[in-house]
């Protein structure tokens, strides 16, 4: 009889269970931004500088310099901010899994054994009651039944968050890939505009020796000796600094790589050439940026978890259900075992909130909070395409200012040479000539810092299309 009535409940168990989640089931809002036709075009911006091919996963490739993949390969395993984020989804997994046991049965034990004597005055008594051992042994088990999707809805927010911390992560890998690029960058650029600035400080010093020769057989004036020195200690003072900044970067790269600064990479200090692309810059279109910016699917992610906790507060309205049993023995410890303590029972368990205001309540909170995230999925998708957009601008002016000012080089340096032949021919003086050879090397200090500005702007644009992972 016990096993019908057992069998009948697992039936009505299972037929109640198929019941269908209460709550909206998720969808991306058509008329979320993502959705636009404008937001999955072409960039309208960076023109000839870019191509429409796909950005690849590593981008930094593209510069075809092995150093800096390598570096980029270290710190993508030894940085701090990767190994939190690693930590804070290995703790979203771990909570998930937690959630989803919620589907599981709950199984409970107790075990219990005292020798009690009952209070005789508590029962107005003046006679010593009986002191005497007892137990208790018992194990309870429950089933929710779940027949609203609270549950369900509860693993789909979790599900979804958990996703979140895995785009978290992906987003700090794109940071450490490009702050590792950075600051290499940083390193090679200074690296050139120290060997830019020594080859001026040699023309300036060619340029004070032959003034002094002047001075010294009459045919100058001594102040023009202290002219001539004056752009010399400025030009001078420029290697400093620059010095600085090129140590600086290769601390960061120490950091980022998981090192103390103090064990830097000294070799490092041996680059002198900017980092070049040989090819036009691959960029993609709107929709592949929408799809591998981290940050945007972590947005929408979220957006999904906020629409499932809109039916776990709906699920609030209708009563909870479970399915429980417990099997046990209670008694005098003389009596243990005996079919006079042992005890059992199943049924249903229901258990009904029934202050309906509050609960809609929070409903209607939920609903805003959906609301919200989808205005703050909507911001971050509307971000991204102006950061590219802005990013492809600024690259495409700044390669044609850099076109223009190696035009000015190149044109200086063609008149350097020519001056310096009509100085070799007599047809010159020193002076001219020097003067010649010190346009062009200022042209190209303002190249190098062009070519250090392309590579700052080459990277941040690789930061908003959100290359850098898998």
């Amino acid at each position: 009889m016990v096993s019908v009535r057992i069998t009948a409940m697992a039936s009505l168990t299972a037929a109640l269970v198929a019941c269908a989640a209460v709550g909206p089931d998720y969808t991306i809002p058509p008329e979320a931004v993502v959705n636009a036709p404008a937001a999955n075009a072409g960039f309208i911006s960076g023109g000839s500088a870019v191509s429409n091919s796909a950005l690849p996963d590593h981008w930094w490739h593209l510069f075809d310099d092995p150093v800096l993949d390598n570096l980029v390969e270290k710190a993508l395993a030894g940085n701090t901010d990767l190994r939190v984020a690693q930590a804070n989804l290995e703790r979203s997994d771990a909570l998930l899994a937690e959630v989803r046991t919620r589907r599981e049965v709950s199984v409970a034990t107790d075990v219990e054994a005292n020798y009690t004597q009952q209070s005789a005055e508590a029962v107005l008594s003046h006679v010593q009651p009986p002191r005497h051992g007892i137990y208790n042994v018992g194990l309870t088990m429950s089933y929710d039944l779940d027949l609203f999707g609270a549950i369900r809805r509860g693993i789909e927010a979790a599900s979804a968050e958990n996703e979140a911390a895995v785009a978290a992560r992906d987003l700090v890998r794109v940071n450490v890939a490009a702050e590792t690029a950075r600051a290499y960058a940083d390193l090679c650029n200074a690296g050139n505009q120290i060997v830019v600035i020594q080859r001026a400080t040699a023309i300036q010093e060619q340029s004070l020796a032959l003034t002094r020769q002047l001075v010294t057989t009459g045919r100058a004036a001594p102040f023009e000796e202290g002219r001539q020195r004056s752009p010399l200690e400025a030009t001078r003072s420029l290697l400093a600094p620059l010095h600085a900044r090129q140590l600086n970067a290769a601390f960061r790269l120490a950091t980022l790589t998981g090192l103390p600064p103090e064990q830097y990479d000294d070799t490092l200090l041996a680059c002198h050439t900017p980092l070049k692309l040989q090819t036009a810059l691959p960029v993609g279109d709107g929709q592949s940026l929408l799809k591998r910016r981290p940050d945007i699917r972590a947005a929408e992610r979220r957006l999904a978890a906020a629409n499932a906790e809109i039916g776990v507060a709906i699920a609030q309205l209708y009563p909870d259900n479970k399915l429980g049993a417990s099997i046990g023995s209670t008694g005098a410890l003389t009596n243990f075992g005996s079919p006079l303590t042992n005890r059992f029972a199943i049924g249903p368990q229901i258990s009904w909130d029934l202050h309906r205001s509050a609960i809609r309540d929070r409903i209607a909170a939920a609903q805003a909070q959906d609301r919200a995230t989808l205005a703050y999925f909507d911001g971050v998708v509307l971000r991204a395409l102006q950061e590219a957009e802005s990013s492809l601008d600024t690259y495409a002016a700044a390669l044609d200012h850099l076109d223009r000012l190696e035009a000015a080089k190149d044109e200086a340096l063609k008149v350097a040479q020519r001056t310096e032949e009509l100085r070799r021919g007599g047809r010159v003086g020193g002076l001219v000539a020097l003067d010649a050879q010190r346009t062009w090397i200022l042209d190209e200090i303002a190249v190098s810092s062009a070519q250090e500005a392309i590579n700052n702007d080459q990277i941040t644009l690789f930061l908003a299309l959100g290359g850098g992972w898998r």
